[in-house]
């Protein structure tokens, strides 16, 4: 859990629904907490918890970082770990179209991904954007380094290699929605990212969330997270889902 505490005097404010950094509020912050625990016979530990802080430094800048922790425990045995970090600066990003630069950090326990680090830039357009409803597309372009734990990965082009280094191409779509006069709040991210250089390196993932206002500040949230990721660890599955519920805690 020593990593959990990193990522919380780490993320700004600690205070997530998802934010537009279209918007043109100066701060803004949310956080999530979702979870589930199951005592007795069996012992089970999932939670999840995710930070998103937008803020403008200049007029026509937007800095977000978005960060996740995910950690799972079975009959006391951790299943997993992971810290994931999303880092973008956005210029001009009230306009319909906008340029950004991204850089990626994360880490995965079960996956035995030791640093997977990303850096590259692209461009965003406004599908949609009316009265706090929202959906974004997205692409970029970036270059991955990818350090995993062992070297006996599922596809034997790869084994040996400690370390795999791509240039990658990302589509994202993202979006938010205020249903039944904002008495429900759907949020979806999800992104396919392929490898520009081996058409069998690809990974994607969709976070779809469900809301429910308590307050101005407060939501309750269930939460349905699938990733699939190609190359793993010989003997691992590529596929990964998390279904969780808990509460979202807002600045705005």
């Amino acid at each position: 859990m020593k990593r959990f505490l990193l990522f919380l005097f780490f993320s700004p404010l600690c205070l997530q629904a998802q934010i537009n950094e279209s918007d043109t509020i100066k701060l803004k912050a949310d956080l999530s907490l979702t979870g589930f625990l199951q005592g007795g016979n069996v012992q089970t530990v999932i939670f999840r918890a995710k930070s998103d802080v937008s803020y403008k430094p200049w007029k026509k800048w937007v800095f977000k970082t978005k960060n996740s922790y995910v950690y799972q425990e079975f009959g006391r045995e951790k299943a997993d770990e992971d810290i994931l970090s999303l880092n973008f600066l956005y210029f001009n990003p009230e306009r319909k179209v906008y340029p950004l630069i991204l850089g990626f950090v994360s880490t995965n326990f079960r996956r035995e991904i030791d640093l997977r680090t990303l850096l590259g830039a692209g461009v965003t357009y406004q599908v949609l954007s009316n009265k706090g409803d929202w959906l974004k597309i997205s692409v970029s372009s970036e270059y991955e380094q990818t350090d995993f734990g062992k070297t006996d990965l599922n596809k034997t082009q790869y084994d040996g290699n400690e370390s795999i280094n791509t240039l990658r191409s990302t589509v994202w779509v993202n979006g938010k929605y205020q249903l039944f006069k904002k008495k429900l709040i759907l949020t979806h991210e999800s992104y396919f990212q392929p490898s520009l250089e081996e058409s069998d390196n690809y990974r994607w993932q969709a976070d779809v969330g469900l809301e429910l206002p308590i307050s101005k500040w407060l939501n309750f949230k269930v939460n349905y997270l699938h990733t699939f990721e190609s190359i793993v660890v010989e003997g691992q599955k590529e596929e990964d889902r998390f279904l969780t519920f808990g509460l979202t805690i807002k600045s705005f």
